[in-house]
């Protein structure tokens, strides 16, 4: 079949760009989502505690804005759910082909159009826009002897909902930005929670509260006001930069965040181990309120030595220490340098972009790539440093 427009991904980038198409007129075009619902990272991640650490009033579209939301950020149940709202009012499921997975995408320059191989059938559109997204593929470290574990064991991005941690011995490897949601949300239930930190984070305080009725009320009534709120949050936002461009800033941000772990964990030993070594900016900042009260609870533990194997019943650490556990929890992040998707778009010389970037993605702007023509990238290399958006408009 033959589509003007192709887009990969119905999540927030996909969807984006599919409703923005509609506004300009533009029906002609499929959306490929290998998954049987919309939704994207907010249908993949749902575990304990799972919210945006992005302000709800910049987290969403410019031209769909959300009065309703609960708070000042938003979980992840609230989002998915304004995403499959949005997807309807604008009747894009039709449009949408679930269960569809795009194996491979090759430019053919004789009939100047892409052709698109996917898990059920042939497809050749003249643009294709690839909004996989960089958080869909789970990474899981390679351990000695993981396959040897006895217990339960999943990335958070997967989360086994079927299983009840109460009383259980689990161990969390990974201390990023998925990891200090879920920790405080399953500590009061498990017996014993051990925590593997390769890297301490940089923690800020969140400033999160719930939106009262007034506010509601207020955004309903009058959407200005809802919309100078964004405006001002966005530019608060972006007026970060300056910690990256100046270092007094910067220095400014990281006695406010170690002040944040001082006033929550009194043990000077767990507060060595939290506190990072190297200079705020270097690595993703984080936001939490509950992370570190959780991590000073008495029956957590935070290791720091790194793990040498991984046995029936436990991890072991490099200086011979067992830690007896019954459930692995990895928050090891995704593959966002080596996105799947690289591997499967070959462009005008018949090579891929993985051939093409060798581990060092770029692209003009963050969105087109030399040698791929008609082809368009949504969250591409280097734009998901800050909170930006990519608005991709297509002439008739």
């Amino acid at each position: 079949m033959h589509v003007r427009i192709a887009i990969i991904g119905a999540g927030f980038g996909g969807l984006g760009a599919a409703i923005r198409l509609k506004q300009r007129g533009h029906d002609d075009f499929v959306v490929f989502e290998r998954a049987g619902d919309l939704g994207g990272t907010w249908r993949d991640n749902s575990y304990p505690g799972c919210a945006c650490d992005v302000p709800s009033h910049v987290y969403s579209f410019s031209f769909a804005l959300n009065p309703g939301w609960s708070g000042t950020y938003s979980p992840q149940p609230e989002i998915w759910e304004y995403l499959r709202r949005w997807a309807d009012r604008f009747e894009l499921r039709p449009s949408i082909r679930f269960d569809t997975d795009v194996r491979l995408a090759c430019w053919d320059g004789d009939a100047g159009h892409w052709r698109i191989e996917t898990s059920r059938g042939e497809w050749t559109a003249e643009v294709l826009i690839s909004a996989g997204g960089p958080l869909n593929e789970p990474v899981i470290p390679k351990l000695a002897g993981l396959e040897t574990f006895r217990g339960e064991m999943f990335h958070s991005s997967r989360w086994n909902h079927q299983l009840d941690l109460t009383g259980r011995r689990v161990a969390v490897v990974g201390t990023g930005a998925s990891a200090i949601q879920f920790v405080p949300a399953i500590q009061p239930s498990v017996a014993r929670l051990t925590l593997f930190q390769r890297t301490a984070a940089w923690v800020m305080p969140r400033n999160e509260r719930p939106l009262r009725r007034w506010e509601h009320t207020l955004y309903q009534r009058v959407p200005g006001t809802q919309r100078v709120m964004r405006t001002l949050v966005y530019w608060g936002i972006e007026s970060t930069v300056i910690g990256f461009l100046r270092p007094r800033v910067m220095r400014l941000a990281q006695r406010i965040a170690l002040r944040n772990l001082r006033s929550a964990v009194t043990d000077p030993v767990l507060r060595e181990r939290l506190t990072p070594g190297y200079a705020m900016g270097c690595k993703r900042v984080l936001k939490s309120n509950t992370y570190y009260p959780a991590l000073a609870r008495d029956n957590v533990d935070v290791v720091t030595e790194p793990i040498a194997e991984v046995r029936p019943q436990g991890i072991v650490t490099r200086d011979g220490v067992e830690h007896e556990v019954d459930t692995i929890i990895f928050g090891t992040g995704f593959r966002v340098t080596d996105l799947p998707i690289s591997e499967r778009v070959r462009g005008r010389d018949g090579r891929s972009l993985a051939e093409v970037w060798q581990g060092s993605p770029q692209a003009y702007r963050g969105t087109t790539v030399a040698g791929f023509p008609n082809l368009f990238l949504l969250l591409g290399p280097n734009t998901g440093l800050g909170h930006n958006s990519v608005v991709l408009m297509i002439k008739a």
